[in-house]
């Protein structure tokens, strides 16, 4: 299991590094945003959906996008505007669909989008359920305490996570969000529960036992994750003091992660991610 998640890991890593190359080359315009260190959150969430659920994210979707059963060749080429990508090249980085999978790159938008996603589900007696992923900058939007209001009333299927990587672009989190971030779901009476583990073997059990509970109960959850963006807030855009990214890198997940499996198996799944994404 823990291979299978490890692999994804290194594709989403892999895709990504080359999709700033691609920008660095020009043949792509626009902008991108990597999640390129937070691909463990990505993949162990998406390890516990089923088609059934919805999820939407932010601009920071590439990863959830491929551990959600996408296609690197159509998002690739959707970032190159072509007409074979997910959305005929009209959606670009932030704005894709597929099957049940949505992003946009508007602060908190998705939010309110994935609890009346929720509220259809439950009216129309389904068995899935809704995920709003969100980073610790959107934590400012007032739409998020709306639907964290709504969800709570209605006892809607939907499952909080908050991305909480320290940075709302340039700005830290410590100067932006007051308070708790789990105590500002708590305060709906929503359950909550906070993690800063990197580990995909573990944070996918957690994930399990959170949409069982939301699946089972019909009722919302709020899961803060706390990682770190290793990369740039999009592509070139850092203004962190390097030493703090450096430190960071030395618990970079894949490194973490690649640690428990043997050297050989390391280098086959590298060397397979990259023939993909070279041929994509």
């Amino acid at each position: 299991m823990h291979q299978k998640l490890f692999e994804q890991m290194a594709l989403i890593r892999c895709l990504e590094e080359n999709i700033l190359k691609l920008f660095e080359q020009g043949r792509i315009c626009g902008t991108t945003h990597t999640c390129i260190g937070q691909e463990a959150v990505a993949v162990a969430l998406g390890a516990n959906l089923t088609g059934d659920d919805y999820i939407f994210c932010p601009h920071r979707c590439h990863g959830h996008f491929i551990s959600n059963g996408g296609n690197p060749d159509a998002l690739i080429a959707e970032l190159m505007g072509r007409i074979t990508g997910i959305c005929a090249g009209r959606g670009g980085s932030q704005h894709l669909h597929y099957k049940r999978f949505f992003s946009n790159g508007i602060q908190g938008g998705v939010v309110g989008n994935a609890t009346g996603a929720a509220l259809a589900l439950k009216l129309s007696g389904e068995h899935g359920i809704a995920v709003a992923v969100l980073g610790d900058g959107t934590l400012g939007e007032g739409l998020v305490y709306e639907s964290l209001n709504f969800a709570a009333l209605k006892e809607l299927p939907i499952l909080f996570v908050v991305e909480d990587n320290g940075y709302a672009q340039t700005t830290p989190a410590y100067i932006a969000v007051s308070g708790s971030m789990t105590d500002r779901a708590r305060a709906f009476g929503i359950e909550t529960d906070e993690t800063d583990s990197s580990d995909v073997s573990e944070l996918c059990e957690i994930f399990w036992n959170r949409v069982d509970y939301v699946r089972t109960n019909s009722r919302p959850f709020f899961q803060v994750v706390r990682t770190y963006r290793l990369a740039a807030h999009s592509k070139g855009d850092d203004i962190r003091e390097k030493e703090e990214v450096a430190q960071h890198w030395k618990q970079d997940p894949l490194l973490v992660n690649g640690l428990k499996l043997d050297a050989s198996e390391r280098t086959a799944i590298f060397a397979k991610v990259e023939q993909q994404i070279a041929d994509a």
